[in-house]
């Protein structure tokens, strides 16, 4: 018997006066926060929760969600995590389909839960702050006194997250105790050394996602360390955060690093007290690394996971580093590059390679992975599960629908995902190669490449582009660019410039947008 929760008790026990969330000058302390989330667990109980049933968290990254997280798990229950600028058609798929029994919502999203609620099994909600009608105010709502932890089996569902939806309805993902416990407790084996009481760790990444909430919200906590949560992503607040309460780690996504780099008083701040950074969630082009790098003279390290593996399968660490490379998959995780007979593809000797150079149709299959932090499946997708898994090699294999290509170190290197890639005139066009390219032009701040209908080559690439503030360039001179550094039939032939692209929360371009305003134009 085991609960993901139980390593965080021992963190309480270990260090009950080390400050576990720091929020706008307020010092929580473990032994404060634990209190807190066993008397959530027990209103939850008198609620009406029982084990294994699900609650919903609605909420920005707030003191609140963390108590609420930890909370619903020392219930018995599987927390949902909802991203708090869903309105209420969105949060009714996972209400529905994850027969929630239970909400906790920022106040102002209650009404967006009373909108879904009569074709849900949901009978509690609770505010965060600030009253709201048809809902319970959180520290209203907390029993008086805290209840012990309810035990789980390895394989009872801690986490269900979903999809992030971009391509047809958000799937369910289930997360055992045994997923995000391995995954909290290995999480830091990427750094030159573990998390510790005396890190601070930015809380930028949304909590709803499963980068922030397992390697930020879980790995901190179990190890003693200090979690700063912002609700909003905004670029000198964070950087602000940084030097003001120096730091020592900060997990972010590409866009994130992007805005940084381009914060016209970047170089003013002081970064010397983050001793890890890392990007994740999508890939980070190498022209933004090699910035942040020279600005702040912090090395920014790149990893690769998904929801499905809770989420670390690869990372560059201290010492094994390649830039251009989601790195090495990490120690218990094994990986591989296949073709659609599940054959391995061949290594290249070193990467990351010069793509003009190969035919990277020979060697670039997608990236299949095997541990104790892949998912236990989709909830009630059978289809979906079928397709997802491979037996093989006395294994099961997830297909994470990355195309990419290895090395003989073991270096991992991501070229794009499956449904992005473009097929123009009989070639293959990997859009993260053209976006490399445009990263390097001085005068594109962000960039996003599509394939569009073209009647006589099937598709087309499209580049849309966020021009630097001030900049003096053109869309044909972009293409021009483009065309004397890359083969013909991959450089963009429209280029469109905008204000800026649309974005998910963790900051992946939406690009299934930008082909549908490509349509109704």
């Amino acid at each position: 018997m085991t609960n993901l929760v139980n390593d965080v008790a021992e963190t309480v026990a270990e260090h009950p006066e080390q400050t576990a969330i720091s929020f706008r000058d307020t010092d929580i302390s473990y032994e404060a926060f634990w209190h807190r989330t066993g008397q959530l667990a027990a209103a939850l109980r008198d609620a009406g929760v029982e084990p294994g049933d699900r609650v919903g968290v609605y909420l920005p990254n707030l003191p609140q969600f963390v108590t609420s997280y930890y909370g619903v798990l020392r219930a018995g229950g599987a927390v949902v995590p909802m991203n708090p600028q869903y309105k209420a058609r969105e949060i009714s798929h996972m209400l529905e389909d994850s027969e929630a029994k239970a909400v906790v919502a920022l106040s102002d999203l209650v009404p967006f839960v009373r909108e879904a609620q009569d074709d849900t099994n949901v009978e509690q909600i609770v505010s965060v702050g600030g009253d709201a009608d048809g809902a319970t105010e959180f520290d209203a709502f907390l029993a008086d006194e805290p209840m012990e932890t309810v035990e789980r089996d390895d394989e009872d569902v801690a986490a269900q997250p979903y999809t992030s939806g971009t391509t047809g309805t958000p799937k369910g993902v289930l997360l055992t105790h045994r997923n995000l416990g391995w995954m909290t407790r290995h999480a830091g084996d990427v750094m030159e050394e573990d998390y510790g009481p005396e890190d601070k760790l930015l809380g930028v990444l949304p909590l709803f996602h499963i980068y922030g909430m397992t390697v930020v919200m879980n790995a901190g906590l179990y190890n003693g360390s200090t979690y700063y949560p912002l609700p909003e992503w905004d670029a000198e607040t964070a950087m602000g955060l940084i030097q003001s309460e120096q730091l020592t780690i900060m997990h972010g996504v590409p866009a994130m690093y992007n805005d940084i780099i381009n914060h016209p008083d970047a170089g003013d701040y002081d970064f010397s007290s983050l001793r890890f950074v890392n990007s994740g969630g999508s890939s980070c082009p190498v022209e933004v690394i090699t910035r942040f790098e020279e600005i702040f003279g912090v090395e920014l390290y790149e990893g690769y996971g998904l929801t499905e593996t809770s989420p670390i399968t690869h990372a560059n660490r201290p010492g094994a580093r390649r830039k251009g490379s989601i790195g090495q998959p990490i120690p218990g995780v094994d990986a591989k590059i296949v073709d659609e007979d599940f054959e391995e593809m061949p290594r290249v000797e070193e990467g990351p390679i010069d793509e003009e150079e190969y035919d990277l149709d020979e060697i670039v299959g997608e990236v299949v992975v095997s541990g104790p932090n892949v998912m236990k499946g989709y909830h009630g997708r059978p289809g979906a599960n079928e397709e997802a898994f491979t037996e093989a090699d006395g294994k099961t294999w997830f297909h994470t629908e990355d195309l990419g290509y290895w090395d003989e170190d073991d270096y991992f290197y991501v070229i794009d995902r499956e449904k992005h890639m473009i097929v123009t005139g009989g070639y293959n066009v990997y859009p993260r190669e053209v976006e490399e390219l445009l990263f390097e032009h001085e005068d594109v701040a962000d960039a996003a490449v599509v394939g569009i209908p073209d009647e006589r080559r099937g598709e087309t690439v499209k580049a849309f582009v966020v021009p630097k503030p001030d900049a003096d360039v053109t869309p044909e001179e972009i293409k021009e660019y483009c065309l004397e550094q890359m083969a013909e039939y991959k450089h963009p032939r429209q280029v469109e410039f905008v204000e800026e692209l649309p974005r998910t929360t963790t900051g992946k371009v939406q690009k299934f947008e930008l082909r549908e305003q490509e349509e109704a134009n």
